[in-house]
C-alpha cells in the first residue's frame, strides 16, 4: 500500500483545495440566506478533514511522480472528486440516494449534464449554483487546474497534465513549462466565461441564472437553472448567445490561447480542425432544417431554422441544452445530431466525444487506402494541416476508434440486459460517453435520468468517466498488467 503513497499525497491536496472551492457556493447561501447552509457546513467540513488526513498521512513518501502515478492520479481524482461533489445534494435534497447525488455530481465535474433532479425552478439559488459550477471547474479539468497549483507545493504536474489533457497529441505543449500553460488555459477560459456571463446579462437574462448558465455554457455541460432548460426563456438573442459562445467552447483552447498571446487571428486561419467544424455544422444545420420542414414539425422555415440550428449546435459541441423537445423531430433527425455529438468537438476543447481531430485522421486514412487499392504503388502521407502524421498516432487513433465503437456497443448490452428499451439504452450510452447529457426516448430532453434504475445509473456514470477520460486513461488502469510491480 506504502508504494501508492506518493500518488495518494497529492490527492490529498487536490481534495483539500476541492474542499476550499466549494466555500464559494457556500458564500452565495449566505448572500442570498437560502437554507442550504447546513449542507455546506457538513460537506466542507468533512472534505477538508478527508483530504487534510490523507495528505498528512502520506507526506512521509512523497516524490516525483511517474508516468504510471499520472494515470493513477488522474483515475483516483475523477473517481473520488464527485464523491464529495455528491455530498450537498445528499444532504440538503430530500430522498435523494447516494446513488443519484453522485450520478448528478459526475454529470457535473465532467461536463455532461444529464441530470436525475427535477423542481429546479424552485432550488435554492447555492444548489443550482453548485451544479453549474461543477462543470466550469469540470470543464477545462480539474487536474489542469491543480497542475497551476501543485507546482507550488512542490509536485510536479506534467505527469497528471498528459493524462487529463484531451487529444491524439498530448506531447505538445504551448509554453516551456507545463504549469504556465495550465494557467494560460485558464486566463483563456475565465475571459471567455466573463464575457458569456455579460453577453447573456445583456439579451436580458438575469445577472445569478447568466452567471450559471455560461458555466455550463463554457464547461459544455447541460445544467440550467430551469426543468426547461433555455426553453424557459424562449428568446432568440440568449439562443444566440449560447450558440456562439458553444461554438467557442468547441474550439480547441490553445487555438484561442495563441491568438489571444499573438493579439492575431491567424492562430484560427492555421487550424486545421476548424474548416471541418464549421463545414460540417453548417450542412448540417441547413440538411436538416430542409428536411424537418417537409414534415411541418415547426411553423415556417425560419422558424424550424432556429430550432434546427441551436440544438444541433447544443447537441454536437456536447452542451445539452434544449429549447423543445426534439424527441417529437423524425428518428432519423434525432439519430443524427446523437451522431454530430460523437466527434465535433475539436480536440482540446472542453467538448467530449472522440474529437474532430481523431475524425479527419480517421477519415484520411480511410481515403488513403482506397487510393493505394487502386494505385498499390502509391506513397500518399496523411496530414493534418501541414503536419504529417505519424503512423504511431494513426495507429493510436485507430485503436481508440475501436476501443470506442466496444465500448459502445458493450453498455448498450449491458444496459439492453437489464430491460431498458433498446433506443432509451442506446442513446444513454452514447450521451454519456460523448459527455453530451439529453439522450431519446426516456431520457430525452423532456425527461430525467431519474427513471434508470440503480444499477443502470451506475452504468451511465461509469461512461460519463470513461468519455471525459478519453477511454485509455481509465482502461488502462483497469488492467492487471498496470499493477504489476
Amino acid at each position: 500500500m506504502q508504494r501508492y503513497f506518493p500518488v495518494l499525497n497529492p490527492l490529498g491536496l487536490i481534495i483539500l483545495i476541492f474542499s476550499l472551492l466549494m466555500g464559494i457556493p457556500l458564500s452565495v447561501s449566505w448572500l442570498h440566506a437560502d437554507n442550504a447552509l447546513t449542507a455546506y457546513d457538513e460537506s466542507i467540513f468533512i472534505t477538508f478533514a478527508f483530504g487534510l488526513l490523507l495528505w498528512a498521512t502520506t507526506r512521509s513518501r512523497k516524490r516525483d511522480l511517474r508516468v504510471r502515478d499520472g494515470f493513477l492520479l488522474v483515475v483516483l481524482t475523477w473517481v473520488a472528486l464527485p464523491v464529495f461533489a455528491a455530498l450537498p445534494l445528499w444532504l440538503y435534497v430530500p430522498d435523494m440516494s447516494f446513488t443519484d447525488a453522485y450520478f448528478e455530481a459526475t454529470s457535473g465535474l465532467t461536463a455532461t449534464g444529464a441530470t436525475v433532479m427535477s423542481g429546479l425552478d424552485n432550488l435554492p439559488i447555492s444548489i443550482n449554483f453548485w451544479r453549474t459550477f461543477l462543470h466550469w471547474i469540470g470543464g477545462m479539468g480539474v487536474i489542469v487546474l491543480a497542475v497551476a497549483i501543485l507546482p507550488l507545493l512542490g509536485i510536479g504536474g506534467r505527469q497528471m497534465f498528459k493524462a487529463e489533457t484531451p487529444g491524439p497529441m498530448k506531447e505538445s505543449s504551448l509554453t516551456p513549462r507545463i504549469a504556465e500553460t495550465a494557467k494560460g488555459l485558464w486566463v483563456v477560459y475565465l475571459l471567455l466565461t466573463v464575457a458569456c456571463t455579460s453577453s447573456l446579462t445583456a439579451v436580458g437574462m438575469e445577472f445569478w441564472d447568466a452567471l450559471m448558465h455560461a458555466f455550463s455554457i463554457m464547461g459544455l455541460g447541460g445544467f440550467s437553472t430551469k426543468d426547461a432548460s433555455l426553453g424557459h426563456f424562449n428568446s432568440v438573442p440568449i439562443e444566440l448567445v449560447a450558440m456562439s459562445f458553444a461554438l467557442l467552447s468547441g474550439i480547441n483552447f490553445a487555438t484561442h490561447f495563441m491568438a489571444l498571446r499573438q493579439r492575431s487571428p491567424k492562430a484560427y486561419l492555421k487550424d486545421p480542425e476548424l474548416p471541418f467544424y464549421f463545414g460540417v455544422l453548417t450542412v448540417s444545420i441547413i440538411a436538416l432544417s430542409l428536411y424537418l420542414s417537409t414534415f411541418n414539425v415547426y411553423d415556417g422555415f425560419a422558424n424550424t431554422l432556429r430550432y434546427v440550428a441551436f440544438h444541433t449546435i447544443s447537441l454536437s459541441t456536447s452542451l445539452g441544452f434544449a429549447t423543445s423537445d426534439y424527441t417529437f423531430w423524425p428518428m432519423f433527425a434525432q439519430l443524427w445530431i446523437l451522431f454530430l455529438g460523437s466527434f465535433i468537438a475539436c480536440s482540446g476543447s472542453t467538448g467530449g466525444g472522440i474529437k474532430l481531430m481523431r475524425a479527419i485522421i480517421l477519415y484520411k486514412q480511410v481515403f488513403r487506402e482506397v487510393v493505394r487499392a487502386i494505385h498499390p504503388s502509391a506513397i500518399k502521407p496523411v496530414r493534418l494541416g501541414k503536419a504529417q502524421i505519424t503512423d504511431k498516432i494513426l495507429h493510436a487513433v485507430l485503436a481508440f476508434s475501436f476501443i470506442y465503437m466496444v465500448t459502445i456497443v458493450s453498455l448498450t448490452l449491458v444496459l439492453s440486459a437489464t430491460g431498458l428499451e433498446l433506443i432509451t439504452a442506446f442513446s444513454a450510452v452514447i450521451a454519456c460517453l460523448n459527455n453530451t447529457g439529453p439522450g431519446l426516448n426516456a431520457v430525452g430532453p423532456a425527461s430525467t435520468y431519474a427513471v434508470l434504475t440503480d444499477f443502470q445509473t451506475w452504468v451511465c456514470a461509469f461512461a460519463m468517466l470513461l468519455g471525459r477520460l478519453e477511454l485509455f486513461t481509465l482502461i488502462v488502469v483497469l488492467t492487471p498488467a498496470f499493477w504489476r510491480k
